[in-house]
């Protein structure tokens, strides 16, 4: 069985976020960057709860990446992106606003959600990314 999804180099030197669904139940974890590369991934940590994954690859050279901003500035009406993967098409993209701020689902330890009207299938924790 094999899983296709989408995710975000963080760190030049390789660190990886994605969604746990994506790498549930695997053997294997490879990673194929715009380039076509595909190194191996380690799966460093992972929380089913939220569907986050923490991935390392290693590369011969420091690779790009998008580092996380304060979610904290984040305010109603902000554009959001919604970035993935759906059925294997790669390289989709969804624009949206930030619509409420720290809206509590009543899932636990991690009720301060941003939600958007950006089309995805799950909530995402209260971060976001800056370029």
């Amino acid at each position: 069985m094999q899983s296709l999804g989408s995710g975000f180099i963080i760190d030049p030197s390789g660190i990886i976020v994605t969604n746990n669904h994506v790498i549930d139940g695997a053997d294997e974890v490879s990673v194929t960057l715009h380039d076509n590369t595909t190194l191996k991934a380690t799966v460093v940590g992972r929380d089913e709860r939220i569907d986050i994954a923490v991935l390392q690859v290693k590369a011969d050279k420091p690779l790009p990446f998008v580092p996380f901003a304060d979610s904290s500035a984040s305010r109603v009406g902000d554009w959001v992106l919604a970035i993935g993967n759906p059925f294997g098409l790669g390289g989709t993209v969804t624009a949206g606003i930030v619509s409420a701020l720290q809206r509590d689902i009543r899932s636990g330890p991690y009720d301060e959600f941003i939600q958007t009207d950006a089309p995805s299938t799950r909530a995402i924790p209260a971060a976001r990314c800056s370029t």
